[in-house]
């Protein structure tokens, strides 16, 4: 917790736990095999004990971002056909909305401090329900997750946990993993058994030899829902017996410092918000984790300036890679021997092919933009019950990423852009990935984010949106940044708009949200039509 209030469990104790959740979910609940079992957790000891807990019954894990609202809730409730829901006691105020909209049947709560020491666990819901109170009351039929591990525990004697898993097979369902996908329409992409274990194989490849057996310690600040940190925090250091360090909430920041601070951080993982976010604070840079070996980059572009500010400040490696939800997630990833290429997202993990299609369907030159497509033993079944949506990105077994890259003639590849994300300028492709990088240059800048808006001369123009580095007195002067840009830039791919922002619309894990600076811009560009 931000103020060093912790809990701690073995391996032994979270496997012995999840097998008592598997036994109320299959003994007490009579769910059956398949059934889907949403868990709504942030980064939490309970997290692990209710997923693991629904992969062992046999069911199948539906990870949902705690922030949700009742409508996104009901929507990914009815579209997985979810029967069961564990979710976090904060937001109980939810559940009647949700239970009458839903076929949810069962509701299981958990707290943040669950399995915390007695006393650390009684301060933090004593605060949680007098000072801030945050805890709604429950006004729902529901079981408390302790109560829910005490009745399966008691049924696991007749019948044991791996009876609801030892017929398993690789190809059988094991994640619904909910996303906007390629084409921004919610729905849930269909991870195996075998999708989720080789992608760990494939990304521990990749990592050796940095990565020791029972000797890491990764801090874990992207949320465990989320398949980036799933597959490789929970999945992967799980897999090398590493500790891992849980912060149920990043933001701000400075939630990060007592775990930094407490524990002997080997890897961190982030995107590059994080990053940004830990350069600018004082603590970290006076005092960067002295254990660290290196941090992996993802979920969205990590800029060269902070990539090499990174290295100055903790002089280890940070890594980038590239992934989806729909390949569990990771697709590339950048080989942590020699020299690390800011910019690049490496290689292609063991067993995976990449292409880049041209609009015409011929692949690209060497050196020129095409889409991404991926084939590989992690990409997903398909999407669940949305045939029409999977065969718009499933083609003869290759995936179609809707990213924009280019390959070296060594075989790194580059991402460009999102494809939907390009900007035309009379007739010119601007990616914003390259406007953000030059920049996000300037000490001004702390974040930006480019989008196109439309133009009448145009077509379309390039909108920057910034947020002030708080650490520079002299604040930002746009007419500046728009010399630095026409310094690097052509001219067409130089912002006509600069709007300085005092934040940007941000994900769960931290990912800059251009659609909804692009919906803004629309819906002022309305309101003044």
């Amino acid at each position: 917790m931000p103020n060093g209030m912790n809990g701690s469990l073995t391996f032994g104790q979270i496997d012995a736990l999840s097998d008592a959740f598997a036994g109320y979910l299959r003994s007490v609940l009579n769910l059956q095999a398949g059934d889907r079992v949403a868990v709504q957790l942030p980064n939490s000891l309970g997290y692990p004990v209710a997923a693991f807990g629904v992969l062992k019954a046999g069911c199948v894990l539906v990870n949902t971002n705690p922030l949700y609202t009742t409508s996104e809730m009901v929507h990914q409730f009815n579209d997985a056909g979810v029967k069961a829901l564990v979710i976090v006691d904060m937001f109980a105020d939810k559940l009647p909305e949700v239970m009458a909209n839903t076929h949810v049947q069962h509701v299981v709560l958990a707290g943040v401090a669950a399995f915390f020491p007695a006393v650390p666990r009684g301060i933090i819901r004593a605060v949680q329900q007098v000072w801030s109170r945050v805890l709604p009351p429950v006004t729902v039929p529901h079981v408390r997750l302790q109560e829910a591990l005490k009745r399966g525990q008691a049924t696991l004697a007749q019948f044991p946990a791996k009876t609801f898993w030892e017929h398993t097979g690789l190809e059988t369902l094991a994640v619904l993993q909910y996303t906007g996908g390629t084409t921004g329409v919610s729905k849930g992409a269909m991870l195996t058994n075998s999708n989720l274990l080789n992608n760990v194989q494939q990304m521990l490849a990749m990592g050796e030899p940095f990565m020791k057996v029972n000797e890491e310690c990764v801090l874990t600040a992207l949320p465990l829902y989320h398949i980036f940190a799933f597959t490789a925090n929970l999945l992967g250091f799980l897999t090398l017996g590493g500790h891992n360090v849980l912060v149920p909430s990043p933001r701000p920041v400075q939630n990060l410092q007592r775990a930094i601070e407490n524990y002997p951080i080997t890897w961190i993982t982030g995107v590059n918000t994080l990053y940004n976010g830990l350069l600018n604070e004082e603590w970290f840079v006076a005092y960067p984790p002295k254990h660290l070996k290196a941090s992996i980059a993802g979920g969205t572009a990590l800029h060269d300036a902070v990539a090499q500010r990174w290295r100055d400040a903790t002089q280890t490696p940070i890594a980038e890679g590239y992934g989806l939800t729909e390949t569990s997630p990771v697709v590339s990833f950048n080989p942590l021997s020699g020299d690390v290429r800011l910019g690049s997202i490496g290689l292609p993990t063991p067993g995976t092919d990449m292409r880049l299609v041209q609009d015409d369907g011929h692949d690209a030159p060497i050196g020129q933009p095409g889409e991404i497509w991926v084939q590989g033993p992690q990409v997903m079944a398909g999407y669940w019950n949305n045939a029409a949506e999977t065969a718009l990105v499933m083609h003869d077994g290759w995936l179609a990423t809707g990213d924009i890259g280019v390959m070296s003639d060594d075989g790194f590849f580059r991402i460009v852009d999102r494809k939907k994300d390009m900007v035309l300028v009379s007739g010119f492709n601007v990616y914003p990935n390259e406007v953000e990088e030059v920049i996000a240059q300037l000490d001004a800048v702390l974040e930006v984010a480019v989008i196109g808006v439309a133009d009448a001369a145009t077509g379309e123009a390039v909108r920057a949106y910034i947020v002030p580095n708080p650490e520079h007195s002299d604040g930002i002067d746009i007419s500046l940044v728009i010399t630095h840009c026409q310094q690097q830039l052509t001219s067409y791919k130089v912002p006509k708009h600069i709007e300085i922002r005092s934040e940007l619309p941000k994900s769960p894990i931290g990912k800059v949200l251009r659609k909804d600076l692009k919906a803004q811009a629309v819906a002022d560009m309305n309101t003044r039509s």
